[in-house]
């Protein structure tokens, strides 16, 4: 029998196995201690490891300079959307452009002189992306990632792609290249004159090759409700998307900041990588929803399709280090108050 899951965020039957993170009652008043609220511009300790509820507009001014390490940005695209009610409206590529303006050169400048900036973006908004970041950034390379979801069209192809630009402020910037390296499956393996393997390893979960990461990615699941992942937010990014641009962009320790942050997937990506966070979100839902999964990342730091320092490909075996724990069953462990170091009620 379906069951009816409390909180103000949540009031919806789902199946007995939806795993879509909710919100009960009593989380959001838990979770909300953890929020913060600016009334003056900040020092860049006030803010890390945070999660800021409130409208970029009124603190965008207030943002240190050169702190970031890396800012990862998943604004509305140019398309008329519901956000738990607050309705970003579809405009003209000219508007779309204007209002990139109104947040983009404060936001680079929340930038390190060798730090990273991406945006994401889609077929409807990416070229007012790229026009207003080559303004204010080199724009290095536009990735390209398949979303396997999407709604077919009577007249016209599919959409089942969407695009991140990747920008930086100078030439001189952090790539891991080893760190965001693809294992994928040998479908011919050639082998050098003595047998063994040429360029490929064979082991326990057969034939693969790592391979260099390209611009186009196709190896990423959209969150759905069977995901741990998952929540009611539209336009969820897969934390192993964020995870490839902090990997290959940040160094351990680093800064990610989101002037976006949604239901909170670049914080906890960040956490879960060893990286420290800034997260601006004005939707109070949403900030817990982050809250609950910065929470949970205490206790699971697994990122679906990436393990042991790998990507692998999409629905390829994987053996994760870790068993993924079900926070559900750990809610109310006490919260660690990073200023106190005490636990919260």
């Amino acid at each position: 029998m379906p069951n009816e899951i409390e909180g103000r965020s949540t009031q919806k039957i789902r199946a007995p196995r939806n795993r879509t993170i909710t919100l009960s009652d009593e989380e959001e008043k838990v979770f909300g201690q953890r929020l913060i609220r600016l009334d003056q511009p900040p020092v860049v300790e006030q803010l890390e490891n945070r999660v800021v509820n409130q409208d970029l507009y009124e603190i965008l001014d207030w943002l240190p300079s050169n702190f970031a390490d890396l800012v990862f940005i998943d604004p509305p695209y140019n398309l008329t959307k519901s956000f738990n009610g607050n309705v970003f409206k579809e405009r003209t590529h000219e508007e779309y452009s204007e209002w990139i303006e109104t947040w983009l050169p404060a936001v680079v400048k929340t930038l390190k002189p060798d730090g990273s900036l991406y945006i994401c973006g889609d077929w409807r908004s990416s070229s007012a992306i790229q026009s207003v970041a080559e303004k204010y950034l080199i724009v290095q390379n536009r990735i390209t990632w398949e979303r396997e979801k999407g709604r077919g069209a009577r007249a016209n192809w599919k959409s089942s792609t969407e695009d991140i630009w990747f920008c930086t402020r100078s030439n001189k910037y952090t790539f891991n290249i080893q760190a965001v390296k693809v294992k994928r499956r040998v479908i011919a393996p050639y082998t050098n004159s003595d047998g063994e393997p040429k360029d490929w390893k064979r082991d326990q979960d057969g034939d693969h090759r790592l391979t260099h990461p390209s611009n186009c990615w196709t190896d990423l699941t959209v969150p759905f409700w069977s995901m741990p992942e998952n929540t009611d937010h539209p336009t969820q990014k897969p934390e192993k998307l964020v995870a490839k641009a902090i990997l290959a962009s940040s160094n351990e320790g680093g800064i990610v900041l989101d002037p976006f942050l949604g239901s909170g997937t670049s914080a906890v990506v960040a956490k879960k990588l060893g990286r420290r966070y800034v997260g601006i979100e004005n939707d109070r839902e949403y900030c817990l929803l982050a809250e609950k999964r910065l929470a949970m990342a205490d206790h699971d730091r697994t990122i679906q399709g990436y393990a042991d320092g790998i990507f692998w490909e999409r629905n390829s075996m994987l053996k994760p280090t870790a068993t993924p724990r079900n926070f559900e069953s750990d809610l109310f462990l006490p919260l660690m108050d990073p200023e106190t170091k005490n636990g919260t009620e």
